[in-house]
């Protein structure tokens, strides 16, 4: 079920995509003239400004009222454990549900509402900034604004998954920098673009990869920043396309997706720096790109097949 709100602020009357900051400090609304957090919790985990236009929160939220607010980003809010009652208030209307694992609001920004729930959940809630949308893709770069159909009740399990990836991906360390987030980010955006915008649009298909300069190009930029926070906005920008084709043109290419070719070739740097007796293990993390040396042991075991002092163990003697 969907609610349309006739009365709720024009996209015009919002704040412009190039006056608001791309990095969101977290998922934020406005309550009595204030700009303050959807929750009072402290969020389980956090993208906490790390994702390029997206902010990301896991939160255990007890049975209570979140008291009337408008939402200042485009908002995704989805349950994942708990089934209760819950109403919304929004319009001077009140509408009843029920909630179930998997249960998604979808509200486009400038929504007013209040919600009230009847017993305790585990839900993901996530911001939107309005320049992720519109960037996404080529055919939505000349739009200042792109506004989301407002739904209460729904449940798509296509969000949900993106938006577990996400969960682990932040509960492994993002062990890609926040290439990969921000990738399921830009993944997500144009979901939503397809599915559930006003104006909704679908992305043209492009094959064959991109052309030989362009990718030399980005290989390039890669192997001399292996050891940097690499973005998918950043790379996309190199070659002149949206992240989306970007990203589709480049495994086409290189057979991996921008955030597994990274983790590959930091894999294989930090291979070649194990040989060296002369460099610890936490050295090799940081010269890798790894900014947690757990997170690294633990990439290095998925990729190889052995931790990273067994390799040592193996590689050294042989040398």
């Amino acid at each position: 079920m969907h609610i349309t709100d006739d009365s709720r602020s024009s996209p015009q009357a919002a704040k412009s995509p190039a006056q608001s900051p791309l990095l969101l400090s977290g998922v934020e609304v406005r309550r009595e003239g204030r700009v303050e957090p959807l929750l009072r919790t402290d969020p389980k985990l956090s993208s906490a400004a790390h994702w390029s236009g997206i902010a990301f929160e896991d939160h255990s939220v007890p049975a209570g009222v979140i008291h009337r607010h408008e939402h200042v980003e485009s908002f995704l809010h989805v349950v994942l454990e708990g089934s209760v009652r819950y109403e919304v208030l929004t319009r001077g209307k009140t509408f009843k549900f029920s909630a179930n694992p998997g249960t998604t609001f979808i509200l486009p920004r400038g929504t007013v509402d209040e919600t009230r729930w009847s017993g305790s959940t585990q839900r993901i809630a996530v911001a939107i900034h309005p320049t992720l949308l519109v960037n996404a893709l080529d055919e939505t770069a000349h739009e200042s604004d792109i506004e989301l159909i407002e739904h209460w009740n729904l449940n798509d399990r296509n969000i949900m998954s993106v938006l577990l990836a996400m969960r682990t991906d932040l509960d492994a360390g993002s062990p890609a920098g926040r290439l990969y987030g921000e990738s399921l980010a830009n993944a997500l955006a144009v979901y939503l673009l397809k599915r559930y915008a006003v104006k909704q649009c679908a992305p043209s298909v492009y094959r064959g990869g991109l052309p030989s300069y362009r990718l030399k190009r980005v290989l390039d930029y890669i192997g001399d920043n292996l050891c940097g926070d690499l973005s998918l906005s950043q790379l996309a920008a190199l070659v002149g396309m949206s992240p989306h084709y970007f990203a589709e043109l480049f495994r086409q290419s290189t057979g991996s997706a921008p955030h597994q070719y990274v983790l590959l070739r930091r894999i294989e740097l930090a291979k070649e720096r194990l040989s060296d007796p002369n460099r610890s293990i936490i050295e090799v993390s940081l010269d890798a790109g790894f900014q947690n040396p757990s997170h690294f042991a633990r990439t290095f075991r998925k990729f190889v097949g052995i931790s990273p002092s067994g390799f040592q163990s193996v590689i050294r003697p042989i040398r």
